[in-house]
């Protein structure tokens, strides 16, 4: 049976539209248009003045039992892993692939880090690199895993050991050359410059550390580098009253700035790191873009057509005839106001309907979160120590 949406707003994925219905069946988006679409025998949904959106993609995300059901239920249609083992993916991946109820996904698989480099507290034992000779069979590897893109860990100015510049350079080499995106995660302004240098296609976090300097964000538009700035996180991170803290300060101006260059934007998690949750942070990180000075239109972008184009995902994250009908109708117009998306009426992941429920975690899942919550804490606990250390030598 066909569904068609009709009495909406269109945001399509980089504008809102004149059209006012949806129309879509087999997964499949039939048509758009500024009058009513609706055939016979279709179910005829009245979005009353509501915003229909493309299904949301939330950049940058861990997994662990749960994430893709919680993620659909906030909208998050697609998630993109940055880091989790080849069995926990191939869980992933399954699920993904037979139920309708959670969301789609795509990973890194293991990236690319130091011994004793962040994240091996979190994830180890992993293969690891010492020179960038290990380069061209570490991509293999991943790619033999199924790796949709490579993530690569830059620890300069952090508190792990780091790969060297040469061997960055390598890894973003080999895997150019088999047509993966790279990801480089970074901890600091130095980080930036290292995995800019090295030629990544996307920067993972913004650094707040220090303020980027005007000559590296210009080299960062100019060679059409992208920026997940994870914003909820480095929030979470700086703690109560964020807003008045330096640190966090340093984070949003960098956004800023690189935004006022043309630096394109993705919306991303790093979920479940503490005190986000999948899915529903996905909707914080877009208001804090928003606070940085970044349009309502722009941050929506950044949660669905940006990062579809730059990791390849050509069938979903615009509105638009021929692609998956992964969709979000909200009752407000989030390209006014952005804290609309909040208002979900209702999502469709590949034309079918989400129940939004909450999830209730097996007895075996409730084991292996209690595991990774445990990790965490341990690495929480690791990272203040390394600080102190630090800050007392």
């Amino acid at each position: 049976m066909a569904t068609t949406i009709v009495n909406a707003k269109v945001f399509d994925g980089t504008e809102p539209r004149d059209w006012t219905s949806v129309r879509f069946a087999d997964g499949v988006i039939t048509g758009c248009s500024a009058v009513s679409l609706v055939r016979d025998g279709d179910e005829v949904v009245d979005a009353g003045g509501g915003t229909v959106l493309p299904g949301l993609v939330d950049s940058h995300v861990h997994l662990v039992p749960g994430a893709l059901a919680r993620s659909l239920v906030f909208g998050v249609t697609t998630v993109l892993d940055m880091f989790s083992k080849p069995d926990v993916v191939a869980a992933a991946r399954e699920q993904a692939g037979s139920r309708p109820d959670v969301a789609d996904v795509r990973s890194s698989g293991v990236g690319a880090t130091a011994p004793g480099g962040h994240p091996s507290l979190m994830y180890a034992p992993f293969p690891t690199l010492t020179a960038a000779d290990q380069a061209g069979r570490f991509v293999q590897d991943r790619v033999a895993e199924g790796s949709d893109y490579l993530k690569i860990f830059s620890g300069v100015g952090g508190l792990w050991p780091s790969l060297d510049s040469g061997t960055i350079t390598a890894l973003v080499t080999a895997a150019h050359a088999r047509g993966l995106v790279v990801v480089g995660h970074v901890s600091s302004v130095a980080g930036v410059e290292q995995v800019v240098s090295a030629g990544v296609d996307v920067v993972a976090h913004v650094p707040a550390d220090a303020v980027l300097d005007d000559a590296l964000i210009g080299r960062m538009a100019e060679a059409g580098t992208v920026v997940g700035p994870t914003l909820v996180t480095v929030e979470n991170t700086a703690g109560s009253g964020a807003r008045g803290n330096a640190t966090y300060a340093r984070a949003e101006d960098n956004v800023r700035r690189l935004a006022g260059a043309g630096v394109t934007l993705l919306a991303g998690t790093d979920a479940p790191n503490p005190g986000t949750a999948f899915g529903e942070s996905l909707h914080r990180e877009l208001e804090l873009l928003v606070r940085c000075g970044v349009s309502p239109a722009r941050a929506l972008a950044a949660a669905t057509s940006a990062p579809a184009r730059v990791f390849g995902l050509a069938d979903r994250g615009r509105v638009a005839p021929g692609l998956r009908a992964d969709l979000v109708l909200v009752s407000g117009d989030p390209s006014a106001d952005i804290t609309a998306t909040r208002a979900i009426e209702r999502i469709w992941r590949a034309g079918a309907v989400c129940e939004r429920r909450a999830f209730t975690p097996s007895a075996e899942e409730a084991e292996q979160l209690a595991a990774f919550d445990a990790r965490v804490a341990e690495v929480v606990a690791a990272v203040r120590q390394r600080r102190i250390t630090g800050a007392n030598r």
